[in-house]
């Protein structure tokens, strides 16, 4: 297991196994273990300075939630999305985000617009920072804003559902040689093209978006596995 999980503050207001459960969520998240890779309920516990039980606990939400997969009598590993599925999730999303950009040029309030404004500064400032959680989290913002100002709470949710479905290989498209600063400009111009109510234009930025991603996301995992294989042969020759 390459990551490394940092101790736990106990000071907390909320129950330790949530604390467990954020702390390796995050660590999914922000790329911390890969996908597919294994994770070892002693040393996450060592790691993080608690028992085996919260680490257990959390584990089993973490597999609720899509986050990992539980083998019997192999382990628990970082889910690890196929090629396939990523290309299905991503047509589905780019369909409904366009939608959700339309709607929310003809829709979005003055409030709503100057916190899309807001956090692209936000995410301007962690991209400067190279701080990684930091972006993640106003990334997630930025995209909540934008689906709440459509004012369609059924599309809402369903897009939620399947953005949640790729949020553990996220970190790999996100950390792509240039891809953050092309996911800013990319926000920019869907801010710029919302602003002037302009629904052709959001929903052009929102699709161009979306393709970017998933391009980038397919180009890096691509890469990813030319590397592993390249390692399994070197190992083979051993």
């Amino acid at each position: 297991m390459s990551g490394h999980l940092e101790q736990i503050r106990l000071d907390s207001y909320k129950p330790l196994r949530e604390l467990v459960c954020e702390h390796i969520r995050d660590a999914i998240i922000n790329g911390v273990f890969a996908p597919g890779e294994r994770l070892m309920e002693i040393q996450m516990a060592d790691e993080m300075g608690v028992s085996r039980t919260p680490v257990r606990e959390a584990i089993r939400k973490l597999e609720m939630e899509g986050f990992v997969v539980m083998i019997p009598r192999r382990g628990t590993y970082v889910s690890n999305m196929s090629i396939r599925d990523i290309n299905d999730v991503y047509e589905i999303r780019i369909s409904l985000d366009t939608l959700a950009a339309g709607l929310a040029a003809e829709r979005i309030s003055d409030e709503e617009l100057e916190e899309l404004q807001r956090l692209l500064v936000k995410v301007g400032n962690a991209i400067e920072e190279n701080d990684m959680a930091k972006v993640v989290e106003a990334d997630i913002e930025f995209h909540d804003v934008l689906y709440k100002a459509s004012r369609n709470e059924r599309l809402r949710n369903i897009i939620n559902n399947l953005r949640e479905q790729i949020t553990v290989i996220r970190g790999v498209s996100m950390r792509y040689p240039g891809r953050l600063k092309d996911t800013q400009e990319e926000h920019r111009r869907l801010v710029e093209s919302i602003a002037a109510r302009n629904v052709e234009k959001s929903q052009e930025a929102a699709r161009i978006h979306l393709e970017n991603a998933e391009r980038t996301l397919m180009i890096a995992m691509s890469e990813r596995k030319g590397g592993e294989e390249l390692r399994n042969s070197l190992g083979a020759k051993k």
